[in-house]
């Protein structure tokens, strides 16, 4: 993970509260100055966690003063307790910051369906907000981690109106990946200036391509959330959704989320190959998003690609089975690695079986398939299956 710069107006403390394992940190409380403006995108589960609930009602409140970000326990499926849980420490931070209950967000991951011990997330508070520091980053990447091998954070500045910009992110997340408007837990700050809705709008840009682009196993969790807060204390204030500032602001933020989303990926339970599924010759953009999303969520495709065998007729059949409409599937190609391995109905005359183990062989891997019906395209990133993701997931309470 790369050294993550502060963001002026922005404090972040991590503690370790004992939340579920003594010793470990997993409690983080985010506070933001008054003047702040947040933004963001959530789970859509039928089975959204009380915090997600509750952090929605609160944005329609206002701006926060904090965010409370607690592991272990996802207080999901809980009911009217969780809720009442995820309130309890909403008020906790409020008395300690001197604000109102609903100017904190509470954010949890951890495992579904049991109590949140919010005795240990209380007592944990004010050391959390006493600890908090502008370039806390770092540690708070750590804080937020589950079954997570590694923090993952990024840091970029960017030129815009002439002046100079930050923007800084965290995320953790490595099973139950498939967003749906966000990753497992994301926080991203800026420093620029911008009304809610140019902000929204900046956010759900960047989350389509990348936090909503990537899967690890297929589900989606029922915590989903990615927050960002702006400060303004740049000075570079973003007055439309379109023009110049607007534009270069979108493509720092992408970036930032890029390299948050990949690395998700990257760090999938168990995975030792991190594979980009690239789709063109599509109808539109849609039909190959589904294409590609129907080969990256296949197991029988990841478990082979977590062998390096090149077996291209279980891409094919991925493909196959896509509710796209496909009206010659004479004219599809595939390329593992910029190695043709398919084309006109048949094995590439030229291949050679250990051209595809070859092209295999390496940690990262690009999955091509033109469909040769049109000017669509997408992409995703996926993960294989390993036998460690059978073991990490059939562990995981234990």
């Amino acid at each position: 993970m790369p050294l993550l710069g502060a963001i002026a107006g922005v404090r972040v403390g991590t503690v370790a509260a004992g939340i579920r394992k003594a010793g470990r940190r997993d409690l983080v409380v985010i506070q933001c100055d008054r003047g702040t403006t947040a933004v963001a995108v959530f789970t859509q589960s039928h089975f959204a966690a009380a915090p997600v609930i509750v952090a929605k009602e609160h944005l329609r409140h206002g701006e926060p003063r904090a965010l409370v970000i607690n592991t272990g326990f996802a207080n999901a499926a809980t009911g009217a307790a969780g809720l009442e849980d995820a309130r309890a420490c909403c008020a906790a931070a409020a008395q300690v910051l001197g604000c109102s209950a609903e100017e904190v967000l509470p954010f949890s991951t951890g495992v579904i369906g049991e109590r949140l011990p919010v005795a240990a997330v209380v007592a944990g508070i004010p050391a959390a907000v006493a600890a908090g520091v502008e370039d806390g980053w770092g540690d708070a990447a750590h804080g937020i981690m589950t079954t997570d091998t590694v923090p993952k954070g990024s840091f970029l500045e960017a030129d815009i109106n002439g002046a100079r910009v930050r923007l800084v992110g965290i995320a953790k997340g490595s099973g139950m990946i498939h967003p749906n408007m966000a990753t497992m837990l994301s926080f991203v700050a800026t420093d620029v200036e911008a009304p809610r809705p140019i902000l929204q709008a900046a956010l759900e840009r960047a989350v389509k391509t990348t936090f909503n682009a990537i899967s690890v196993d297929g589900d989606t969790s029922t915590n989903d959330a990615l927050v960002m807060l702006a400060t303004g204390r740049s000075g570079v204030r973003l007055a439309a959704a379109e023009g110049p500032a607007f534009t270069a602001f979108c493509e720092a933020l992408e970036h930032l989320c890029a390299e948050l989303a990949q690395a998700i990926v990257r760090d999938g339970e168990g995975a030792t190959k991190f594979v980009r599924v690239e789709i063109s010759g599509a109808r539109s953009d849609a039909e190959a998003r589904v294409v590609a999303d129907t080969i990256a969520t296949s197991p029988l495709v990841k478990t082979a690609l977590f062998a390096s065998d090149p077996n291209w007729g279980r891409i094919l059949m991925a493909v196959g089975r896509a509710p796209i409409t496909l009206d010659d599937p004479n004219r599809v190609a595939v390329h593992l690695n910029g190695v043709r391995v398919f084309r006109q109905g048949m094995v590439d005359p030229d291949y050679r079986e250990e051209m595809g183990q070859k092209a295999l062989a390496g940690d990262d891997i690009v999955v091509a398939v033109d469909l040769g019906q049109g000017a669509g395209h997408a992409a995703v990133h996926t993960c294989d299956f390993s036998y460690d993701y059978v073991r990490i997931n059939g562990s995981y309470r234990t």
